[in-house]
């Protein structure tokens, strides 16, 4: 029949039926509903399909739609196996590490690499251990000498254990903060406000770090300081004051240094000398204790002979003193026509002058 068969004297039911689009099937008490809902009967056909058809017009004696509806259902339950499994499988990083927890119990702490846990009954929690983490505070803070200071600290730390840092405390970072702040105020309050700002700040860091790691070790909160960098200023209202004393210190220190460059310059220069002159007084003790030692013993051995000739030794000691006394000093000669004897000249002035010399000589 066509779509355009002429149909007007016919009854409306039969009209309706030559519809080919089935317009008038959605009528609702003869108006065309435009805005109904769609039609889901796909997919209930889809399920019927694998549980094995309906059930209501199932042969309960034919075997093949016995085999098909088995065959749906290991098909589902196939499938959730797999999903269920898959979703247990996590990895973690060099970094990581992961704590599991079975019902809400600490139940293993896994290493890096692929890992399973039960779906719905295991929980895991990552937590990376390798990452620097950084916390920073500020306060004004008494001294030991009553003075307020400005304290700025920078704390780096690690998650040293996933299962302290996650149970044992309800917020490791604000317990971590509050001991941070009870360790500062601790050691600035048992130092002096000049050794806060100048010298003593590199001691005031080192003693805050180990103060810190006893605290968060006692409190076992699986964390590790690893560096602390601390500044510490005084108040702006009296900053001059406090830049001039520093100003003051620092030249005090310079000073101080210059004088000992200068006493380590001086000191070996004054030290080399006195030894050189007390090594020269002991060799010329040396000298003097010889020479009397050798005048002694040669007397010593004239002795004998003296008393042997007493005339004959007294002018040969002559003889050789005055040996000695011509050769040391120059002689000037007189040629006289009376008599032709010649006449020395011995010049005691020049002697005199040579005598005076070696002893001032021999005072220095």
């Amino acid at each position: 029949m066509a779509w355009n068969e002429p149909g007007g004297n016919k009854p409306n039911k039969e009209k309706q039926d030559n519809d080919p689009w089935n317009r008038n099937k959605n009528n609702n008490n003869g108006s065309n509903n435009n805005n109904s809902e769609p039609d889901f009967d796909f997919i209930k056909n889809f399920f019927k399909k694998i549980l094995g058809g309906n059930r209501k017009q199932q042969d309960p004696f034919n075997k093949s739609n016995k085999v098909n509806s088995s065959f749906g259902l290991i098909l589902i339950v196939i499938v959730v196996i797999a999903l269920f499994i898959y979703s247990g499988f996590y990895t973690l990083i060099e970094a990581e590490r992961a704590v599991v927890l079975r019902f809400g119990k600490v139940d293993r702490i896994e290493e890096p690499g692929l890992h399973w846990s039960l779906p719905f009954v295991e929980t895991v929690k990552k937590v990376n251990i390798s990452a620097m983490r950084t916390t920073q505070n500020t306060g004004s803070m008494l001294t030991k000498d009553e003075n307020v200071v400005d304290v700025d600290i920078t704390v780096q730390y690690t998650i040293d254990s996933p299962q302290e840092y996650l149970f044992n405390v309800a917020d490791p970072d604000l317990s971590l903060n509050q001991a941070i702040d009870s360790a500062l105020r601790y050691v600035i309050g048992h130092t002096s406000m000049d050794e806060v700002i100048t010298v003593g700040i590199n001691q005031v860091r080192m003693s805050t770090q180990e103060l810190l790691n006893l605290i968060i070790e006692k409190y076992n909160m699986g964390i590790k300081v690893e560096n602390i960098t601390f500044k510490a200023k005084a108040p702006d209202a009296v900053k001059a004051a406090f830049d001039d004393a520093i100003s003051a210190q620092e030249d005090e220190q310079r000073f101080k240094s210059e004088a000992k460059a200068y006493s380590n310059d001086v000191i070996p220069k004054a030290q080399g000398k006195a030894q050189r002159v007390l090594e020269e007084a002991y060799a010329y003790k040396l000298d003097v204790v010889n020479k009397a030692q050798g005048d002694v013993a040669r007397f010593n051995k004239m002795l004998p002979e003296y008393r042997a000739a007493p005339e004959i030794t007294k002018r040969r000691i002559f003889l050789e003193t005055m040996e000695a006394v011509y050769l040391a000093n120059p002689k000037i000669i007189l040629n006289v026509k009376q008599g032709n004897n010649s006449v020395i000249y011995l010049p005691i002035e020049k002697m005199l002058e040579k005598a005076n010399s070696n002893i001032a000589k021999g005072q220095k």
